[in-house]
């Protein structure tokens, strides 16, 4: 069979027909908040409710099913940041393969509990490298020298027909017509497989794909012309922290999407904590990046706006740097070192003359205690109201304290978020 015919939309409609039985029918819900915030219709697609708790089960169950006895007698090895990996797991487990599955160490430990409990003695898990990229050059390697089938998270046209299933689940469930379709992007094969269908059963629908801001290998791709490897990956959205993209999936999502946005880390953990205390969703990073993005998405379609939450494999010990990095993305959150002279009451007059009411000091730290005269203090403070920070600055300003901002992006910051 050929690459074109493999990326086709008929073969995006077999490989729904192949996982009927298989994949959930995952609800799309109406998302009161984002449509009063959004002032259009939003529909979000419960992804997260999937098996392994994302789409990625559609992909790795398509091209596995698909094997020969002889390809599946020589077993199956994949890299992933982990929802990929839990699809292999799982399709592994369903057809009796042997699976290998390498991770990156940055991978959440929850995420490594979920693989060997959904994929038993069928799967073996190898930590290695310290981003996506790193597994993924481990495990071709392992492919080559063992002879097993490489189970590719996106950059496989079975893979890529098989994610792009959601796009049927779409127009089956969805009870208004949608205009504009918001897709997470790491490798680029759910955006890509989406595209394929939709633009030629849906070809009024606009598609948007949202990539990470500090792995935005997308972007990069399409201003280069070709993919290309990203200097650096900012792992925390590890669910789609992938330096560079797909051969197969680029020149799809380059003439099929009609805009590809970059979201701040920030941005999404908002959306986590928005999802999770108005939605109850529990989403990861990943999860959150299509729903963060619908407020980027400049123009659309004629309709309603769907948002696919793809995964919800979220470490609960994580969410005290989401709420922090969250905090600071809404200008709520600042540092700043302060030199405080060494003689009493000098913090009693910078909580007095500096301090606003409603402002709130949650760090304090001396990060010198050598010099007698002065002691340079790390302080914290979380604002009420980020339009606060200007009356914070100005009263620091005529303060006789030597206080200094800590920015975000400063080398400084990086230690504190």
């Amino acid at each position: 069979m050929s690459i074109a015919l493999e990326l086709s939309a008929a073969a995006v409609t077999t490989a729904a027909e192949r996982l009927r039985t298989i994949a959930r029918r995952t609800p799309l819900e109406r998302s009161e908040r984002l449509t009063e915030d959004l002032g259009t219709a939003v529909w979000l697609k419960r992804e997260d409710l999937q098996i392994g708790r994302s789409y990625k089960v559609r992909g790795a169950y398509n091209l596995i099913s698909s094997l020969s006895a002889d390809e599946r007698g020589r077993g199956v090895v994949c890299a992933s940041a982990g929802n990929h990996a839990q699809g292999v797991a799982y399709s592994c487990r369903a057809l009796g393969i042997a699976g290998k599955v390498f991770l990156p160490s940055a991978t959440p430990r929850q995420k490594r509990e979920r693989i060997l409990a959904i994929g038993g003695p069928w799967v073996e898990l190898v930590v290695t490298g310290a981003n996506y990229d790193e597994a993924s050059a481990a495990a071709q390697e392992a492919s080559v020298s063992s002879s097993a089938v490489l189970v590719h998270p996106f950059d496989d046209a079975r893979t890529i027909a098989g994610q792009g299933t959601v796009a049927i689940d779409l127009e089956e469930q969805c009870p208004e017509r949608f205009g504009t379709v918001v897709v997470p992007v790491g490798g680029g094969g759910l955006v890509a497989g989406m595209a394929v269908w939709l633009k030629e059963h849906r070809p009024d629908v606009r598609l948007v794909g949202a990539e990470p801001e500090g792995a935005a290998s997308m972007a990069a791709a399409l201003a280069a012309g070709h993919p290309v490897s990203l200097p650096s990956v900012d792992t925390f959205v590890d669910g789609a922290a992938v330096g560079t993209v797909g051969e197969l999936t680029y020149p799809l999502v380059r003439d099929l999407v009609d805009e590809v946005v970059s979201v701040p880390e920030g941005a999404v953990c908002t959306e986590m904590l928005s999802l999770y205390q108005v939605e109850g969703i529990i989403a990861e990073p990943a999860g959150a990046l299509a729903s963060a993005a619908a407020r980027q998405v400049q123009g659309g379609g004629d309709g309603a706006v769907v948002c696919i939450v793809s995964d919800g494999n979220n470490d609960v010990s994580r969410y005290s740097d989401i709420v922090e990095r969250s905090l600071v993305h809404e200008g709520l959150k600042h540092y700043f070192l302060v030199t405080f002279p060494q003689q009493p009451g000098a913090l009693r007059r910078f909580l007095d003359s500096v301090l606003g009411p409603d402002d709130d000091i949650t760090l304090f730290e001396y990060v010198k205690k050598s010099n007698r005269e002065t002691g340079p203090a790390l302080v914290g403070i979380e604002l009420a109201r980020a339009g606060d920070l200007e009356g914070l600055l100005d009263r620091m300003e005529a303060s006789p304290l030597q206080i200094e901002q800590v920015p975000p992006g400063s080398p400084l910051f990086t230690f504190l978020v």
